[in-house]
């Protein structure tokens, strides 16, 4: 009777064990719930899951992805049971550092009873494909020791190897997924953009997302010295002294401590500059090292396609994306029409438009969709202006549209039209190829100013710019006017 008994406990704990581990799995949740299991049915002290890491070539803990070893002395003894069950190809496990068959015989038991003690350790190994991956790792008191107990570790071994490889597989293959975003995403930014100061912080924030241990920083190359270009502050000089290092053969410079990470922006002739992933805490890993490389590959063609783009469009008109009049033909233009004004004491009338909250749309949907919702906005002006009125990109999400002819009440009546056509139209974004998401609505604030006789053309620019900002800090979607 007390057998049967046994029997039917051992079959629920097995069912427990299989309804944990079906469900989905959540390595924090899920291994707790296995741990309480153990710890309810076998009196178990506590188990841990050890996993080799190919990249670094160490035994890490599968929850907190680090080194579990507390001094040299334990760390061989676990890799020496690592590699002594990878030549067997799981087919052992050990009971206090002693190697045992897992389809345990009985006469094998007398063996295992000597060497029961007060604090057991039994290790059985983690299998995918007949390799070994990692370690089952369970620490107990002395307990009753018998062929069952054995055979039910035997099999919860093979049940949890399953779960674990597979998450392991599906985080790697997120990771992959991430990466091969991110180095798309780079090389797009070069079909609509071609402005560093609007390109820098994009692949800043692409690698950043990426790179979520580390900090990243961005230094061009310029005037004989790094310059720090995103984000704004980087005080460490350690990174200082590390870029003092590149040349044009560095693939990459890791600091002593493996935290800090220089991967320099190079072209074929050039140093462009360098990217920089740095960390107090967590040390770059070989996985991030090869990662970064290659991302700062992309980085680096992308940079330097842009300054050449940049150099070939100073004698281009046409901002590329949203097909409006670019930065310097509005600066061209400006000039013009101040003149003109003044000239013929015509009045002259401008304004400056910011999308709201466009970072977040770039965050939260991609940059392929704020691309969308720029040409969305370009075609909105292009709409509700004059023939002669004269409206540009002047930067990412920024517009300036210059109104000849016009007196401050007009203006700010097209102002105020623009504003609510913005707010009201769905912004077409099938281009980005969302699941599931056609259309985005944004609003956007706008300043307006006046011409007088006294202000230069930079100064009449700069007044739009103080309204813009003034609409932007007392609420958005709005129009101010100076």
């Amino acid at each position: 009777m007390g057998n049967e008994q046994e029997k039917q406990e051992n079959l629920d704990f097995l069912n427990k064990l299989a309804g944990i581990l079906t469900k989905k799995f959540s390595p924090n949740s899920s291994i707790g719930a296995i741990n309480k299991l153990f710890k309810t049915h076998f009196s178990f002290g506590k188990i841990e899951f050890v996993i080799w890491d190919n990249n670094n070539m160490v035994l890490k803990d599968f929850l907190m992805d680090s080194k579990i070893f507390d001094n040299d002395e334990k760390e061989n003894t676990i890799n020496n049971i690592y590699s002594s069950l990878s030549q067997t190809n799981g087919t052992k496990f050990f009971f206090n550092e002693t190697e045992f068959d897992c389809d345990l015989q009985e006469n094998e038991l007398y063996r295992l009873t000597e060497l029961n003690s007060e604090n057991n350790t039994i290790i059985y190994p983690l299998i995918s494909n007949n390799e070994v991956f990692g370690l089952m790792k369970i620490t107990s008191e002395k307990q009753d020791l018998n062929k069952d107990l054995f055979s039910l570790l035997n099999i919860s071994s093979k049940l949890i190897s399953g779960t674990i490889i597979n998450q392991i597989l599906n985080d790697q293959m997120d990771i992959s997924l991430n990466f091969y975003k991110a180095m798309k995403d780079i090389a797009k930014i070069i079909e609509s953009q071609y402005e560093l100061s609007y390109i820098i912080p994009l692949i800043g924030e692409m690698i950043d997302r990426f790179m979520s241990s580390h900090l990243i920083y961005i230094f061009i190359f310029k005037d004989n010295k790094y310059q720090l270009v995103w984000p704004n502050a980087c005080k460490d000089k350690t990174v200082y002294n590390l870029l003092e290092k590149i040349n044009l053969k560095t693939e990459c410079i890791i600091s002593e401590n493996s935290k800090i990470g220089v991967f320099p922006l190079i072209n074929e002739e050039n140093i462009l500059g360098a990217i920089v992933a740095y960390s107090n805490i967590e040390k770059l890993l070989q996985k991030d090292i090869d990662y970064l490389i290659q991302l700062t590959r992309q980085s680096g063609l992308t940079i330097q396609r842009a300054n050449v783009y940049a150099e070939v469009l100073k004698y281009a008109t046409m901002d590329a994306l949203t097909g409006l009049n670019n930065r310097r033909q509005f600066e061209l233009r400006l000039n013009q029409e101040v003149s003109n004004a003044k000239r013929n004491n015509m009045p002259l009338c401008c304004m400056m438009i910011d999308v709201d909250y466009f970072k977040k749309v770039n965050d939260t949907y991609g940059h392929a969709a704020g691309d969308c919702v720029l040409k969305n906005v370009s075609e909105v002006i292009k709409n509700e202006i004059r023939e002669y009125d004269i409206a540009c990109r002047y930067g990412g999400e920024e517009f300036f549209i210059i109104l000849p002819q016009t007196k401050l009440a007009e203006a700010t009546s097209v102002a105020q039209r623009l504003r609510k056509v913005i707010e009201e139209t769905k912004m077409d974004i099938k281009e980005a190829s969302l699941e599931g998401i056609s259309y985005l609505k944004v609003t956007a604030s706008i300043g307006v100013c006046e011409y007088t006789n006294t202000m230069t053309p930079s100064a009449f620019a700069q007044k739009a710019d103080k309204a813009l900002y003034e609409a932007k800090t007392t609420g958005r979607n709005r129009v101010i006017v100076i």
